[in-house]
């Protein structure tokens, strides 16, 4: 399932269809289709483990890998190249391990991640929504939050003001008694 955006294509071509990221140290095996070198060793772990390409499952006749330094060389260039189209594209909106526009958002970890980290292992069972999506939540908790605030100072406020009408009342009750005081001690005198 190839692209429409040829960027896009590139970085489809250039991902371990095992661990859903750039391909480490890719290998090509007899089949013909490519893998990271730790995936591969990783799925032919053991001695009872038959060695079929884990994308085909084609038997492979030994368990020979040979390194694909152009496809390194591939990913690298993918690498740079996504990272370019994505600066352009939004600035610092760029996952910083696949070099891909953050377009989603997992609400588990709290955190943006982009298209190729939604599929790996680290985010698979968590709830993933689109970026603006999750902004849009946010923003209206802040809302909340900030009418919240807001009503909360206009009560303190109103408790305060009427706490100071209280106190002026009565200074003004004390300022009259003791001029009352005063004229009582002047007539006596």
């Amino acid at each position: 399932m190839a692209a429409e955006n040829p960027v896009e294509s590139l970085q489809e071509e250039a991902t371990c269809p095992v661990c859903l990221e750039y391909f480490t140290h890719p290998v090509t095996l007899e089949c013909g289709h490519n893998l990271c070198r730790a995936c591969i060793a990783q799925c032919w772990e053991g001695p009872d483990t038959a060695a079929s390409c884990p994308q085909c499952r084609e038997t492979a006749q030994q368990r020979n890998l040979r390194p694909n330094r152009q496809l390194g060389n591939m990913v690298e260039i993918s690498k740079r190249l996504s990272f370019q189209v994505a600066k352009r594209a939004g600035g610092d909106g760029v996952c910083e391990r696949h070099q891909e526009t953050l377009k989603l958002f997992c609400e588990e970890d709290q955190t943006p991640i982009c298209v190729i980290c939604r599929e790996s292992r680290a985010h698979r069972a968590h709830i993933v929504v689109p970026i603006q999506e999750a902004a849009q939540e946010y923003k209206k908790q802040t809302q909340t939050e900030r009418q919240k605030t807001v009503s909360e100072f206009q009560k303190l406020r109103q408790f305060l003001e009427e706490q100071e009408q209280l106190l002026l009342a009565q200074l003004e009750k004390l300022d009259e008694e003791i001029v009352m005081i005063q004229n009582e001690k002047f007539v006596s005198l």
